[in-house]
């Protein structure tokens, strides 16, 4: 971690006090089955694995689409030491899309070789432009891979659900989050054709809505082997059972999103079924730890804000303690990072710093900044469940 940043960390635990916090329910018990059993040994996990599936993808998102009938990727340019650009066609024999990814890659005269990969789909939005952003990854020996994830399924609120992977697949009902995590799994297809990439730590990161995409990407591709969802609000890393309002670093009072607030501002990026559970969260049959647990036992990094409260600070945290209970029942307890930074809705270049510094540790051995880690920037509060790993 470069010694610039560290200012990002300089807090305690009263930089954001919580001025309302409504618990609307326990969470859920990921280790029970739907038949009422408790699984009891790591080799039962991938069997309630896929029930888990049901509800904290299908349920969330609606039925997937699946993997393309046709591809194809190729290189259209090719800067040396700079970047590349690949065209990517995919869908059925009947019909396809297609899309740009582009590669900023680092100086192969510092870094020789094949070099590790991260996947983004935000070039939708304007971090991605900002230079001191993308060095974080290059000039650390790292690619950095950006596609247009509206190039797949429009981002418009008034539109609904529009765009060319609807076409393709109208018998499924994903909504827009399903066809952008698709649009990274193609990305991951493109680069391994290539034979130019080190895909052994493959990361995938986004921002906002774009990190609700990379959460849902990487619970669905297992070749992600660091997922790195990035301030995601509802609907992904926080916590539907919890509603809470808080004091950010300027003295302002803001609250947490809802799933009320998402299905009405938002509803055409979920599936059809999570908006009856709009106005009674404590029923759904899920939270969001069940999906952070599905990601285990590869590496999840889930970087959120100390003054972005309507990201739900403390239910990230609450679902993220849920689901470490998971990586250490599945021995990978480690794999499970997050992290506060001071700061407000955005994806800095701070928080592509954090993952350059996960990527290179499990890719190269290099040292992780693990006193930047576990910490909170509010007091916090009891855990709303009491279940742990089975012995």
């Amino acid at each position: 971690m470069d010694s610039k940043y560290l200012d990002w960390f300089d807090y305690g635990e009263d930089l954001t006090k919580i001025s309302k916090y409504e618990v609307l329910g326990r969470l859920p018990d990921p280790f029970t089955m739907n038949d009422g059993r408790r699984i009891s040994s790591p080799s039962e996990w991938e069997a309630r694995r896929k029930e888990i599936y049901k509800t904290a993808v299908e349920l969330q998102y609606g039925t997937m689409p699946p993997a393309p009938e046709v591809f194809s990727a190729e290189y259209t340019y090719i800067s040396k030491n700079s970047h590349r650009l690949m065209r990517i066609t995919a869908g059925t024999e009947e019909r396809q899309l297609t899309f740009a990814l582009r590669i900023f890659m680092p100086d192969e005269r510092k870094f020789p070789g094949k070099p590790p990969v991260a996947v983004d789909g935000d070039f939708c939005f304007n971090y991605c432009f900002n230079p001191e952003f993308v060095n974080n990854f290059t000039e650390n020996g790292i690619a950095y891979a950006i596609f247009n994830r509206v190039d797949l399924a429009n981002d418009i609120k008034d539109q609904g659900r529009r765009g060319p992977l609807y076409g393709i697949y109208p018998e499924y009902t994903f909504g827009a989050l399903g066809a952008w995590a698709w649009g990274y799994s193609r990305a991951v297809d493109a680069l391994e054709q290539t034979g130019d990439f080190d895909l052994s730590q493959l990361a995938f990161t986004g921002h906002s809505r774009g990190g609700k995409t990379c959460m849902l990407a990487g619970v669905l591709d297992s070749r992600a082997k660091i997922v790195n969802p990035n301030e995601t609000n509802a609907g992904s890393c926080s916590c539907y059972r919890i509603h809470m309002s808080g004091i950010t670093e300027d003295g302002t009072e803001a609250r947490s999103e809802q799933l009320s607030d998402l299905w009405k501002n938002f509803g055409f990026w979920l599936g059809p079924g999570i908006g009856e559970f709009a106005d009674r969260e404590a029923e759904l049959p899920f939270d969001c730890h069940f999906l952070k647990a599905m990601i285990a036992p590869r590496t999840l990094l889930i970087g959120e804000a100390a003054s972005d409260m309507w990201t739900n600070p403390v239910g990230s945290w609450m679902t993220s303690e849920a689901a470490a209970e998971v990586f250490d029942f599945l021995g990978c307890r480690d794999d499970l990072l997050w992290y506060f930074r001071k700061g407000r809705h955005f994806h800095q270049p701070v928080d592509a710093a954090m993952l350059v510094d996960v990527i290179r540790n499990r890719r190269f051995g290099d040292p992780l900044p693990k006193e930047l880690y576990f910490r909170t920037p509010f007091e916090k509060p009891e855990l709303i469940f009491d279940w742990r790993r089975p012995d």
